[in-house]
């Protein structure tokens, strides 16, 4: 039998300062890396996150910024593990894309994340390129999304 909340709307909005703490929770690797949470506090402040709601709860966020050579980057997707493959991590993209004032938006994620590939593939990315070296051994596949 589904859960309740598991039907319910998942609603996207730009993040506010209050969010900041259940966004951190749902966030394992937040939970050991206190940058992070840094780096996710700067992103609020900043208006370059987007946080996911779904029956009262955040459920995930998305981080992005407008510097990837002239474009938009989205550095960042983290989806709350209760929530995951339920269409949480497209709306945020989607919201990630909506929010994006340039022709293109950018993301990566390493080539052992083959969950991440998937989310970008179904949200309409397409694979654009690679960089080495950054985690050795799980090259960094770089994807873009181009927009109207």
């Amino acid at each position: 039998m589904q859960n309740r909340h598991e039907t319910d709307p998942v609603i996207t909005r730009a993040a506010q300062a209050g969010d900041v703490d259940a966004m951190l929770a749902c966030d394992a690797y937040a939970q050991a890396h206190a940058s992070r949470g840094e780096a996710v506090r700067a992103a609020v402040g900043q208006g370059h996150c987007q946080v996911a709601i779904r029956a009262g709860q955040v459920a995930g966020y998305v981080l992005t910024h407008g510097d990837f050579f002239g474009h938009a980057f989205v550095s960042l997707v983290v989806v709350s593990p209760g929530q995951q493959r339920r269409g949480v991590g497209r709306g945020l993209l989607a919201a990630a894309v909506a929010a994006c004032r340039t022709g293109k938006i950018f993301t990566s994620t390493n080539e052992s994340n083959l969950a991440a590939q998937r989310l970008f593939a179904s949200a309409g990315f397409v694979r654009s390129g690679q960089i080495d070296h950054l985690d050795e051994g799980d090259p960094e596949l770089v994807y873009v999304k181009f927009l109207r």
